[in-house]
């Protein structure tokens, strides 16, 4: 797909078809994420992968009821690496390159996901906590985002954006 096709096309999903996400199109995905840019090029993130239903379903829980993550046939957790970025920047890759890292790969896995015909959902409302009892990582890392990912169980409609006269300033 060309890459404005992909970013035309692109919609959140929230609601899924029971049809799994073959292995090659998560392996592209997980390449892209690892080919996003990130502060120094330290990666000072961590994804991880869930695919199993009960996991789903406490994700689900989790992100304050949003089901649909539990329909989803996988979910990508986006953490940060606070002590990776600080290493090199102090404080502020602690508090801000790191959450950078994590955001642009997940943006970047979004928009493979659009590109291999597979639709997603970007998920930011959720108990931090939780999420990190459910991929069983320690509490130095920091979930970001989720991204629910498969296949779309219905065409979801395009959405209005605002005009870039109103979005972009020149100065």
């Amino acid at each position: 797909m060309e890459f404005f096709d992909v970013l035309n096309s692109r919609r959140s999903v929230r609601n899924y078809a029971d049809q799994p996400v073959e292995d090659e199109k998560l392996d592209r995905i997980l390449e892209a994420i690892n080919r996003a840019p990130s502060a120094g090029n330290l990666q000072a993130l961590d994804v991880y992968v869930v695919t199993s239903a009960e996991q789903r379903m406490e994700l689900a829980l989790a992100a304050l009821g949003q089901n649909f993550m539990a329909q989803a046939p996988l979910s990508l957790v986006f953490c940060t690496d606070a002590d990776r970025s600080a290493r090199k920047y102090g404080q502020r890759g602690a508090s801000l390159y790191c959450l950078q890292d994590a955001t642009i790969a997940c943006t970047y896995a979004m928009l493979a996901v659009t590109a291999l015909g597979l639709s997603s959902v970007w998920v930011g409302a959720f108990d931090d906590e939780k999420v990190l009892d459910v991929i069983d990582v320690s509490k130095s890392h920091r979930p970001v985002a989720m991204l629910s990912i498969g296949y779309a169980a219905d065409e979801p409609r395009e959405r209005s954006r605002r005009a870039l006269d109103d979005l972009v300033h020149r100065v």
